[in-house]
């Protein structure tokens, strides 16, 4: 099973797209806050990361940096995710490091396409 790492501190927004997630067969962890998602990335090593952006303690501009410049996390790709998209905030988020960048609330379909999109293809694929 694909493991994502959801950095959300958002508990509705959690239980939704979670629930969406590990409906379309994906195990979903959680971390509430960019340092909690970073050490997360570090443990669990997962396919991918969902990051939001307005976090507390690191938010996800600094943690989204902090795991690109990490060898053991700067090759998993990341989809910044955010409710109050202003003008430049994608162009933000790539400089950052994201891979993408979606809007919430979350268009499952068009988020399960950049997912897959991201995700590594399996060996003969």
């Amino acid at each position: 099973m694909t493991k994502i790492l959801y950095v959300e501190d958002n508990d509705d927004n959690v239980f939704m797209l979670t629930h969406r997630l590990k409906k379309h067969g994906y195990e979903v962890v959680v971390a509430g806050d960019g340092e909690q998602g970073v050490a997360l990335a570090n443990e669990e090593q997962p396919a991918l990361i969902l990051m939001d952006l307005s976090l507390p303690v690191l938010d996800g501009w600094q943690a989204t940096r902090k795991l690109k410049s990490e060898s053991a996390t700067q090759s998993i790709p990341v989809i910044a995710l955010s409710a109050h998209a202003m003008p430049g905030d994608a162009e933000k988020a790539l400089a950052a490091g994201c891979d993408d960048y979606d809007t919430k609330p979350v268009d499952i379909k068009r988020l399960l396409t950049k997912i897959s999109a991201l995700l590594p293809t399996e060996a003969g694929e």
